[in-house]
Protein backbone atom coordinates (compact mmCIF):
# COMPACT_ATOMS: atom_id res chain seq x y z
CA UNK A 1 0.00 0.00 0.00
CA UNK A 2 1.58 3.45 -0.93
CA UNK A 3 1.57 5.98 1.55
CA UNK A 4 -0.60 7.88 0.69
CA UNK A 5 -3.22 5.51 0.16
CA UNK A 6 -2.21 4.09 3.88
CA UNK A 7 -2.64 7.73 5.61
CA UNK A 8 -6.13 7.91 3.78
CA UNK A 9 -7.01 4.36 5.55
CA UNK A 10 -6.09 5.68 8.61
CA UNK A 11 -7.51 8.74 8.69
CA UNK A 12 -11.14 6.77 7.53
CA UNK A 13 -10.30 4.50 10.64
CA UNK A 14 -9.70 7.36 12.74
CA UNK A 15 -12.84 9.18 11.99
CA UNK A 16 -15.08 5.68 12.45
CA UNK A 17 -13.60 5.02 15.72
CA UNK A 18 -14.14 9.01 16.86
CA UNK A 19 -18.04 8.24 15.63
CA UNK A 20 -18.66 5.13 17.57
CA UNK A 21 -16.73 5.89 20.48
CA UNK A 22 -18.70 9.54 20.67
CA UNK A 23 -22.17 7.76 19.91
CA UNK A 24 -21.63 5.60 23.34
CA UNK A 25 -20.03 8.19 25.46
CA UNK A 26 -20.30 11.62 24.52
CA UNK A 27 -23.22 12.01 21.57
CA UNK A 28 -22.30 15.34 19.90
CA UNK A 29 -19.18 17.13 19.98
CA UNK A 30 -20.38 20.68 19.74
CA UNK A 31 -17.55 23.44 18.90
CA UNK A 32 -16.57 25.98 21.89
CA UNK A 33 -15.94 29.14 21.81
CA UNK A 34 -15.08 30.37 25.06
CA UNK A 35 -14.53 34.14 24.46
CA UNK A 36 -17.62 35.15 22.04
CA UNK A 37 -17.12 38.82 23.14
CA UNK A 38 -13.69 39.01 22.77
CA UNK A 39 -12.01 38.70 19.38
CA UNK A 40 -8.57 36.96 19.47
CA UNK A 41 -8.38 37.36 15.76
CA UNK A 42 -4.96 35.74 13.80
CA UNK A 43 -3.87 35.18 17.64
CA UNK A 44 -4.15 31.36 18.03
CA UNK A 45 -2.92 30.99 21.44
CA UNK A 46 -1.54 33.07 24.62
CA UNK A 47 -0.73 31.92 27.60
CA UNK A 48 0.97 34.57 30.30
CA UNK A 49 3.20 33.86 33.75
CA UNK A 50 3.94 36.95 35.61
CA UNK A 51 5.69 37.61 39.32
CA UNK A 52 5.43 41.18 41.06
CA UNK A 53 7.21 42.91 38.44
CA UNK A 54 7.74 40.99 35.54
CA UNK A 55 5.63 39.53 32.64
CA UNK A 56 6.01 37.16 30.23
CA UNK A 57 3.81 35.80 27.12
CA UNK A 58 3.93 32.63 25.10
CA UNK A 59 1.97 33.34 21.63
CA UNK A 60 1.44 31.79 18.74
CA UNK A 61 -0.33 33.00 15.30
CA UNK A 62 -2.98 31.68 12.88
CA UNK A 63 -0.50 32.67 10.20
CA UNK A 64 3.20 33.03 9.78
CA UNK A 65 4.59 36.38 10.86
CA UNK A 66 7.01 38.51 7.99
CA UNK A 67 7.99 41.02 11.10
CA UNK A 68 7.91 40.15 14.69
CA UNK A 69 4.81 41.17 16.17
CA UNK A 70 4.80 44.02 19.27
CA UNK A 71 3.16 43.68 22.71
CA UNK A 72 2.18 47.37 23.89
CA UNK A 73 1.82 47.51 27.59
CA UNK A 74 2.80 50.90 29.80
CA UNK A 75 3.63 53.39 27.04
CA UNK A 76 6.40 50.54 26.29
CA UNK A 77 6.60 48.85 22.74
CA UNK A 78 8.10 44.75 23.39
CA UNK A 79 9.47 43.44 20.08
CA UNK A 80 8.24 39.81 20.34
CA UNK A 81 11.23 36.83 19.92
CA UNK A 82 10.62 34.33 17.56
CA UNK A 83 10.83 30.98 19.21
CA UNK A 84 9.93 29.01 16.33
CA UNK A 85 11.66 28.35 12.60
CA UNK A 86 8.71 29.35 10.83
CA UNK A 87 7.78 33.00 12.38
CA UNK A 88 3.91 31.82 14.26
CA UNK A 89 5.34 31.56 17.65
CA UNK A 90 6.71 34.42 20.21
CA UNK A 91 7.28 35.15 23.77
CA UNK A 92 7.39 38.92 25.05
CA UNK A 93 9.44 39.55 28.16
CA UNK A 94 8.43 42.70 29.87
CA UNK A 95 10.33 43.64 33.04
CA UNK A 96 10.09 46.59 35.73
CA UNK A 97 6.58 46.61 35.83
CA UNK A 98 4.77 48.04 39.35
CA UNK A 99 3.39 44.88 41.90
CA UNK A 100 -0.48 44.35 41.98
CA UNK A 101 -1.28 46.38 38.79
CA UNK A 102 -3.87 45.73 36.24
CA UNK A 103 -1.98 46.32 32.61
CA UNK A 104 -3.84 46.65 29.76
CA UNK A 105 -2.29 45.02 26.62
CA UNK A 106 -2.53 45.05 22.89
CA UNK A 107 -0.51 42.71 20.31
CA UNK A 108 0.15 44.68 16.86
CA UNK A 109 1.66 44.37 13.95
CA UNK A 110 4.33 45.97 12.12
CA UNK A 111 1.94 48.52 10.88
CA UNK A 112 0.21 49.09 13.73
CA UNK A 113 -2.73 47.22 13.55
CA UNK A 114 -4.02 45.20 16.37
CA UNK A 115 -4.05 41.30 15.79
CA UNK A 116 -6.75 41.02 18.71
CA UNK A 117 -9.05 43.09 21.14
CA UNK A 118 -6.39 44.56 24.24
CA UNK A 119 -6.95 42.60 27.76
CA UNK A 120 -5.51 43.44 30.99
CA UNK A 121 -3.24 41.25 32.68
CA UNK A 122 -2.36 41.76 37.06
CA UNK A 123 1.00 41.54 38.03
CA UNK A 124 1.26 39.75 41.30
CA UNK A 125 1.50 41.79 44.55
CA UNK A 126 5.00 42.75 46.17
CA UNK A 127 6.68 39.84 48.32
CA UNK A 128 5.81 42.14 51.55
CA UNK A 129 2.54 43.67 50.98
CA UNK A 130 -0.35 42.05 52.93
CA UNK A 131 -3.31 40.49 51.30
CA UNK A 132 -6.05 39.41 52.26
CA UNK A 133 -7.03 36.12 49.47
CA UNK A 134 -5.65 34.39 46.93
CA UNK A 135 -7.60 32.13 45.00
CA UNK A 136 -5.27 28.80 43.12
CA UNK A 137 -6.82 26.62 39.91
CA UNK A 138 -5.05 23.56 40.34
CA UNK A 139 -5.40 20.73 37.46
CA UNK A 140 -3.29 18.09 35.82
CA UNK A 141 -3.34 15.58 32.86
CA UNK A 142 -4.80 18.27 30.64
CA UNK A 143 -3.21 17.52 26.92
CA UNK A 144 -4.11 14.42 24.92
CA UNK A 145 -5.19 13.87 21.33
CA UNK A 146 -8.49 13.01 20.22
CA UNK A 147 -7.68 10.54 17.70
CA UNK A 148 -5.99 8.14 20.15
CA UNK A 149 -7.54 5.26 21.12
CA UNK A 150 -6.99 2.08 22.49
CA UNK A 151 -7.29 -1.32 20.53
CA UNK A 152 -10.39 -2.70 22.83
CA UNK A 153 -10.91 -0.34 25.27
CA UNK A 154 -11.87 2.82 23.44
CA UNK A 155 -11.35 6.53 23.28
CA UNK A 156 -8.44 7.37 25.49
CA UNK A 157 -8.70 11.41 25.87
CA UNK A 158 -12.15 13.55 25.90
CA UNK A 159 -12.79 15.47 23.02
CA UNK A 160 -11.07 19.22 23.30
CA UNK A 161 -14.46 21.08 23.17
CA UNK A 162 -15.61 19.12 27.16
CA UNK A 163 -11.84 20.14 28.57
CA UNK A 164 -12.17 23.52 26.67
CA UNK A 165 -16.09 24.09 28.62
CA UNK A 166 -14.29 22.42 31.95
CA UNK A 167 -11.62 24.96 32.04
CA UNK A 168 -14.02 28.14 31.00
CA UNK A 169 -16.33 26.94 33.71
CA UNK A 170 -13.04 27.03 36.19
CA UNK A 171 -12.24 30.44 35.16
CA UNK A 172 -15.48 31.80 36.25
CA UNK A 173 -14.45 31.40 39.74
CA UNK A 174 -11.93 33.97 39.16
CA UNK A 175 -8.93 32.81 39.98
CA UNK A 176 -5.74 34.89 40.44
CA UNK A 177 -3.56 32.24 39.39
CA UNK A 178 -3.28 28.72 37.60
CA UNK A 179 -1.18 25.70 38.42
CA UNK A 180 -1.23 23.60 35.32
CA UNK A 181 0.55 20.65 36.90
CA UNK A 182 2.39 18.46 34.48
CA UNK A 183 1.62 15.84 31.06
CA UNK A 184 0.21 19.14 28.68
CA UNK A 185 0.86 16.69 25.90
CA UNK A 186 1.10 12.88 24.80
CA UNK A 187 2.47 11.73 22.32
CA UNK A 188 4.72 8.15 24.02
CA UNK A 189 6.94 7.05 21.55
CA UNK A 190 9.04 3.89 22.87
CA UNK A 191 7.01 3.20 26.09
CA UNK A 192 4.24 0.77 26.08
CA UNK A 193 0.94 3.12 25.07
CA UNK A 194 3.36 4.43 22.09
CA UNK A 195 1.61 2.00 19.67
CA UNK A 196 -1.76 3.85 20.55
CA UNK A 197 0.21 7.43 20.45
CA UNK A 198 3.03 8.33 18.71
CA UNK A 199 3.71 5.50 16.78
CA UNK A 200 0.22 5.01 15.81
CA UNK A 201 -1.26 5.45 12.34
CA UNK A 202 -3.34 8.02 13.76
CA UNK A 203 -0.26 10.05 14.89
CA UNK A 204 1.21 9.37 11.49
CA UNK A 205 -1.58 10.43 9.40
CA UNK A 206 -1.77 13.96 11.88
CA UNK A 207 1.44 14.75 12.40
CA UNK A 208 3.96 11.99 10.86
CA UNK A 209 6.77 10.54 12.97
CA UNK A 210 10.09 12.02 14.83
CA UNK A 211 13.49 11.41 13.73
CA UNK A 212 14.98 11.18 17.67
CA UNK A 213 18.16 11.01 16.13
CA UNK A 214 17.46 14.71 15.44
CA UNK A 215 17.32 18.38 16.83
CA UNK A 216 13.31 19.08 17.15
CA UNK A 217 13.52 22.93 16.40
CA UNK A 218 15.05 23.43 12.99
CA UNK A 219 14.44 19.88 11.59
CA UNK A 220 11.14 18.17 10.00
CA UNK A 221 11.11 17.28 13.98
CA UNK A 222 9.48 20.82 14.24
CA UNK A 223 6.39 20.61 12.42
CA UNK A 224 6.08 17.07 13.75
CA UNK A 225 5.75 18.66 17.12
CA UNK A 226 3.49 21.66 16.13
CA UNK A 227 0.90 19.57 14.49
CA UNK A 228 0.65 16.72 16.84
CA UNK A 229 1.26 19.12 20.01
CA UNK A 230 -0.41 22.25 18.88
CA UNK A 231 -3.90 20.75 19.11
CA UNK A 232 -3.18 19.49 22.61
CA UNK A 233 -2.08 23.44 24.07
CA UNK A 234 -2.61 25.78 21.34
CA UNK A 235 -5.90 24.21 20.36
CA UNK A 236 -7.39 23.56 23.74
CA UNK A 237 -6.37 26.79 25.73
CA UNK A 238 -6.70 29.06 22.61
CA UNK A 239 -6.36 32.43 24.56
CA UNK A 240 -8.52 31.24 27.50
CA UNK A 241 -5.45 32.12 30.23
CA UNK A 242 -4.52 35.49 28.75
CA UNK A 243 -5.77 37.23 31.79
CA UNK A 244 -4.00 34.67 34.52
CA UNK A 245 -0.48 34.87 35.41
CA UNK A 246 -0.13 30.66 35.22
CA UNK A 247 2.54 28.29 35.94
CA UNK A 248 3.00 25.18 33.47
CA UNK A 249 4.94 22.09 35.50
CA UNK A 250 5.93 19.59 33.02
CA UNK A 251 5.86 15.52 33.60
CA UNK A 252 6.84 12.49 32.26
CA UNK A 253 4.56 12.83 29.33
CA UNK A 254 5.78 15.94 28.54
CA UNK A 255 9.26 14.59 27.55
CA UNK A 256 7.23 11.40 25.37
CA UNK A 257 7.15 8.99 27.40
CA UNK A 258 5.13 7.52 30.09
CA UNK A 259 7.61 6.81 33.52
CA UNK A 260 8.26 2.77 32.82
CA UNK A 261 11.10 0.42 33.17
CA UNK A 262 12.25 -2.97 32.36
CA UNK A 263 15.09 -4.87 31.28
CA UNK A 264 14.49 -2.99 27.40
CA UNK A 265 13.25 0.16 28.60
CA UNK A 266 14.07 2.53 31.27
CA UNK A 267 12.58 5.85 30.18
CA UNK A 268 13.89 8.13 32.73
CA UNK A 269 16.12 10.51 33.21
CA UNK A 270 15.29 11.65 29.73
CA UNK A 271 17.92 10.86 26.98
CA UNK A 272 18.68 13.48 24.81
CA UNK A 273 15.61 13.43 22.15
CA UNK A 274 13.05 13.35 25.22
CA UNK A 275 14.94 16.07 26.77
CA UNK A 276 14.68 18.33 23.70
CA UNK A 277 11.04 17.55 22.84
CA UNK A 278 10.23 18.91 26.11
CA UNK A 279 12.06 21.99 26.14
CA UNK A 280 10.77 22.83 23.01
CA UNK A 281 7.59 22.17 23.56
CA UNK A 282 7.63 24.90 26.57
CA UNK A 283 9.94 27.35 24.03
CA UNK A 284 6.85 27.16 21.56
CA UNK A 285 3.95 26.97 24.24
CA UNK A 286 4.11 27.72 27.89
CA UNK A 287 6.36 30.25 30.11
CA UNK A 288 9.57 29.27 31.25
CA UNK A 289 9.29 29.52 35.18
CA UNK A 290 10.83 32.75 36.13
CA UNK A 291 13.43 32.29 38.66
CA UNK A 292 12.86 33.36 42.78
CA UNK A 293 16.37 35.00 43.69
CA UNK A 294 17.40 32.18 45.76
CA UNK A 295 17.13 29.20 43.41
CA UNK A 296 20.21 27.63 42.67
CA UNK A 297 22.15 29.26 39.98
CA UNK A 298 23.04 26.17 38.49
CA UNK A 299 19.00 25.93 37.13
CA UNK A 300 18.40 29.58 36.65
CA UNK A 301 19.45 30.78 32.82
CA UNK A 302 21.20 33.57 31.70
CA UNK A 303 17.56 35.37 31.37
CA UNK A 304 16.66 35.05 35.16
CA UNK A 305 14.20 31.96 33.93
CA UNK A 306 14.15 28.44 34.94
CA UNK A 307 12.89 25.38 32.59
CA UNK A 308 11.94 22.82 35.82
CA UNK A 309 11.85 24.46 38.80
CA UNK A 310 10.32 27.85 40.36
CA UNK A 311 8.59 29.27 42.83
CA UNK A 312 5.68 32.09 42.87
CA UNK A 313 4.99 34.54 45.70
CA UNK A 314 1.32 36.30 46.44
CA UNK A 315 2.48 38.72 48.92
CA UNK A 316 3.29 37.76 52.93
CA UNK A 317 -0.17 35.74 51.81
CA UNK A 318 1.03 32.48 50.12
CA UNK A 319 4.05 30.97 48.17
CA UNK A 320 4.12 27.89 45.91
CA UNK A 321 7.09 25.60 45.21
CA UNK A 322 6.89 24.09 41.85
CA UNK A 323 9.48 20.92 40.81
CA UNK A 324 9.79 18.73 37.88
CA UNK A 325 10.34 15.07 39.43
CA UNK A 326 11.35 13.78 36.16
CA UNK A 327 13.89 15.86 34.23
CA UNK A 328 16.59 15.07 36.89
CA UNK A 329 15.49 11.87 38.28
CA UNK A 330 18.21 9.44 38.90
CA UNK A 331 18.30 5.78 40.44
CA UNK A 332 21.85 4.55 40.12
CA UNK A 333 23.72 3.41 42.64
CA UNK A 334 26.97 5.57 44.62
CA UNK A 335 29.90 3.74 43.53
CA UNK A 336 31.75 5.08 46.82
CA UNK A 337 28.68 3.87 48.83
CA UNK A 338 27.99 1.14 47.06
CA UNK A 339 23.49 1.62 47.84
CA UNK A 340 21.45 3.37 45.67
CA UNK A 341 21.11 7.17 46.45
CA UNK A 342 18.09 8.12 44.21
CA UNK A 343 16.27 11.21 43.74
CA UNK A 344 13.60 12.71 42.09
CA UNK A 345 14.96 16.35 42.25
CA UNK A 346 19.11 17.07 42.59
CA UNK A 347 20.51 17.62 45.85
CA UNK A 348 20.56 21.61 45.60
CA UNK A 349 17.38 21.63 44.48
CA UNK A 350 16.01 19.43 47.77
CA UNK A 351 18.11 21.88 50.14
CA UNK A 352 16.36 25.02 48.24
CA UNK A 353 12.81 23.37 49.14
CA UNK A 354 13.43 22.23 52.87
CA UNK A 355 14.81 26.09 53.06
CA UNK A 356 12.77 27.57 51.58
CA UNK A 357 9.61 25.37 53.79
CA UNK A 358 11.44 26.52 56.71
CA UNK A 359 12.25 30.26 56.15
CA UNK A 360 9.46 31.21 54.28
CA UNK A 361 7.97 34.34 55.60
CA UNK A 362 4.13 33.79 54.14
CA UNK A 363 0.75 32.34 55.95
CA UNK A 364 1.20 29.87 53.46
CA UNK A 365 3.11 27.65 51.55
CA UNK A 366 2.03 25.05 49.44
CA UNK A 367 4.17 21.63 47.60
CA UNK A 368 3.61 21.41 43.65
CA UNK A 369 5.43 18.25 42.59
CA UNK A 370 4.80 16.75 39.27
CA UNK A 371 4.69 13.61 41.35
CA UNK A 372 1.76 12.36 43.48
CA UNK A 373 2.21 12.23 47.39
CA UNK A 374 0.27 9.91 49.41
CA UNK A 375 -1.34 7.77 46.63
CA UNK A 376 0.05 4.78 44.38
CA UNK A 377 -0.67 2.94 41.94
CA UNK A 378 1.80 1.06 41.34
CA UNK A 379 4.05 2.16 38.56
CA UNK A 380 7.59 2.65 38.40
CA UNK A 381 8.35 6.16 38.87
CA UNK A 382 6.99 7.03 42.16
CA UNK A 383 8.05 8.18 45.72
CA UNK A 384 7.00 4.53 46.80
CA UNK A 385 7.64 0.85 46.95
CA UNK A 386 4.23 -0.39 46.27
CA UNK A 387 3.56 -2.86 43.48
CA UNK A 388 0.81 -4.84 42.21
CA UNK A 389 1.85 -8.24 43.98
CA UNK A 390 0.66 -11.86 42.56
CA UNK A 391 -2.64 -11.58 44.05
CA UNK A 392 -3.40 -8.55 42.06
CA UNK A 393 -3.12 -6.73 45.65
CA UNK A 394 -0.97 -4.11 46.11
CA UNK A 395 2.42 -4.92 48.53
CA UNK A 396 5.49 -3.68 49.64
CA UNK A 397 7.13 -7.12 50.57
CA UNK A 398 7.55 -7.31 46.71
CA UNK A 399 10.43 -5.49 45.43
CA UNK A 400 9.16 -3.35 42.64
CA UNK A 401 12.22 -3.12 39.67
CA UNK A 402 14.07 -0.82 38.94
CA UNK A 403 12.92 1.26 42.06
CA UNK A 404 15.08 3.26 44.04
CA UNK A 405 14.77 3.39 48.21
CA UNK A 406 16.06 7.03 48.00
CA UNK A 407 13.17 8.41 46.11
CA UNK A 408 10.85 7.79 49.24
CA UNK A 409 13.69 9.08 51.62
CA UNK A 410 13.78 12.31 49.50
CA UNK A 411 9.92 12.50 50.58
CA UNK A 412 10.05 12.02 53.91
CA UNK A 413 12.51 14.64 54.34
CA UNK A 414 10.12 17.16 52.88
CA UNK A 415 7.59 16.06 54.08
CA UNK A 416 9.15 16.73 57.40
CA UNK A 417 10.28 20.02 56.57
CA UNK A 418 6.60 21.10 55.84
CA UNK A 419 5.36 19.43 59.20
CA UNK A 420 8.36 21.37 61.06
CA UNK A 421 6.53 24.49 60.29
CA UNK A 422 3.46 24.54 63.34
CA UNK A 423 2.41 27.90 62.19
CA UNK A 424 0.99 26.56 58.59
CA UNK A 425 -1.01 23.75 57.05
CA UNK A 426 1.59 21.53 55.24
CA UNK A 427 0.00 21.15 52.35
CA UNK A 428 1.02 19.28 48.42
CA UNK A 429 -1.06 19.81 45.35
CA UNK A 430 0.02 16.77 42.98
CA UNK A 431 -0.21 16.14 39.08
CA UNK A 432 -0.01 12.97 37.06
CA UNK A 433 -2.70 10.50 38.75
CA UNK A 434 -5.90 10.73 36.61
CA UNK A 435 -7.70 10.84 39.68
CA UNK A 436 -9.51 13.64 42.14
CA UNK A 437 -8.79 12.99 46.08
CA UNK A 438 -7.52 14.36 49.46
CA UNK A 439 -6.41 13.03 52.60
CA UNK A 440 -3.85 13.75 54.97
CA UNK A 441 -0.36 11.70 55.91
CA UNK A 442 -0.03 10.76 59.74
CA UNK A 443 3.80 9.06 59.34
CA UNK A 444 5.83 8.16 57.04
CA UNK A 445 8.44 5.78 57.52
CA UNK A 446 10.17 6.97 60.76
CA UNK A 447 8.90 10.27 60.12
CA UNK A 448 5.95 11.66 62.37
CA UNK A 449 3.65 14.33 61.38
CA UNK A 450 0.98 13.75 64.01
CA UNK A 451 1.44 17.12 65.55
CA UNK A 452 1.09 18.77 62.17
CA UNK A 453 -0.29 16.27 59.70
CA UNK A 454 0.55 16.65 55.58
CA UNK A 455 -2.51 17.97 53.83
CA UNK A 456 -2.37 15.99 50.03
CA UNK A 457 -4.91 16.91 47.29
CA UNK A 458 -4.95 14.91 43.78
CA UNK A 459 -5.76 18.01 41.51
CA UNK A 460 -7.76 16.44 38.78
CA UNK A 461 -7.29 15.78 34.93
CA UNK A 462 -8.58 17.89 32.64
CA UNK A 463 -8.63 15.44 30.05
CA UNK A 464 -8.88 10.92 30.73
CA UNK A 465 -11.33 8.76 29.56
CA UNK A 466 -11.34 4.78 29.35
CA UNK A 467 -7.52 3.66 29.58
CA UNK A 468 -5.57 7.11 30.43
CA UNK A 469 -7.40 5.88 34.06
CA UNK A 470 -4.74 3.94 36.01
CA UNK A 471 -7.41 1.07 36.90
CA UNK A 472 -7.89 0.46 32.97
CA UNK A 473 -4.45 1.16 32.28
CA UNK A 474 -2.36 -0.23 34.96
CA UNK A 475 -4.70 -2.61 36.99
CA UNK A 476 -4.85 -0.09 39.84
CA UNK A 477 -6.90 2.55 40.73
CA UNK A 478 -5.06 4.82 43.57
CA UNK A 479 -4.61 3.64 47.11
CA UNK A 480 -2.77 5.15 49.80
CA UNK A 481 1.22 4.08 50.11
CA UNK A 482 1.46 0.94 52.53
CA UNK A 483 4.64 2.87 53.93
CA UNK A 484 2.24 5.40 55.05
CA UNK A 485 -0.32 6.23 58.26
CA UNK A 486 -2.81 7.85 56.05
CA UNK A 487 -6.74 8.79 56.19
CA UNK A 488 -8.30 9.69 52.92
CA UNK A 489 -10.90 12.41 53.34
CA UNK A 490 -11.34 11.78 49.18
CA UNK A 491 -10.78 8.21 47.97
CA UNK A 492 -9.35 8.74 44.43
CA UNK A 493 -12.44 9.70 41.57
CA UNK A 494 -11.76 8.34 38.37
CA UNK A 495 -13.03 11.11 36.97
CA UNK A 496 -12.24 14.64 35.31
CA UNK A 497 -12.20 17.50 37.22
CA UNK A 498 -10.70 20.96 39.23
CA UNK A 499 -9.37 21.87 42.32
CA UNK A 500 -9.97 25.78 43.77
CA UNK A 501 -7.41 26.58 46.55
CA UNK A 502 -8.75 29.58 48.47
CA UNK A 503 -6.33 31.01 50.81
CA UNK A 504 -7.05 33.83 53.84
CA UNK A 505 -4.36 34.59 56.14
CA UNK A 506 -5.85 32.13 58.72
CA UNK A 507 -7.16 29.37 56.28
CA UNK A 508 -7.53 27.63 53.42
CA UNK A 509 -10.56 26.28 51.79
CA UNK A 510 -10.34 23.12 49.58
CA UNK A 511 -13.31 22.71 47.07
CA UNK A 512 -13.08 19.68 44.58
CA UNK A 513 -15.10 19.74 41.55
CA UNK A 514 -15.85 16.65 39.50
CA UNK A 515 -17.58 15.51 35.96
CA UNK A 516 -17.74 12.71 33.24
CA UNK A 517 -19.14 12.26 29.81
CA UNK A 518 -21.75 10.11 31.05
CA UNK A 519 -23.00 13.24 33.40
CA UNK A 520 -23.79 15.46 29.88
CA UNK A 521 -22.49 18.53 29.06
CA UNK A 522 -24.77 20.63 30.01
CA UNK A 523 -23.91 19.88 33.45
CA UNK A 524 -20.31 21.47 33.35
CA UNK A 525 -21.78 24.83 33.00
CA UNK A 526 -23.18 24.00 36.13
CA UNK A 527 -20.57 22.56 38.48
CA UNK A 528 -19.81 23.21 42.11
CA UNK A 529 -17.95 21.90 44.24
CA UNK A 530 -18.57 18.35 44.81
CA UNK A 531 -16.59 18.46 48.65
CA UNK A 532 -15.12 21.14 50.10
CA UNK A 533 -12.83 21.33 53.68
CA UNK A 534 -11.62 24.33 55.80
CA UNK A 535 -8.71 24.32 57.33
CA UNK A 536 -7.08 26.82 59.80
CA UNK A 537 -3.46 27.35 60.51
CA UNK A 538 -2.32 26.37 64.17
CA UNK A 539 -1.23 29.49 66.56
CA UNK A 540 1.64 28.90 68.13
Amino acid sequence: MRRRDFLKAAGTSAAALAAGSLASGCATVEPFEPDSGWRAGEVAHLIPTADHERIRIKASFRQVQPQPPTLRVAGRSIPGERTDSAGRFFVFDVRGLEPATEYPLALLAADGTPFCDPWPLRTLPDPGARVARMRVLAYTCAGGSELFYHPWRGRIFIPIPYRQRLLARALEFRPDVVIANGDHVYWDILSSAGIAMGRSPQAWWVAGRFDRSQPVIGTGNEQVLVKGFGPQIAGLYGTQLRSVPSWFLQDDHDYTENDEASEELRTFPPDAFMLDAARATQRLFYPEFIAPPDLPRAFVAADGLSESFGAFRYGRLAEALLYDCRRYMENDRDPARGDKVGRFVPEDIEAWLVGRTLRGETAHLVHAPSTPVLWTAGKWGEWYPDVLGPSDRMTTSVPKPYWSPGWQAQQERLLAAGSARRDRIPLWVSGDLHAIGAGEIRRAGKQDFVANPIVSVLSGPLASDGPSFPSRFRGQAPVPSLTLDAEEWVKPIEENGFTLLDFTPDAVRISLFRWKPQDGVDAIARLEPFWTKDLRRTAV
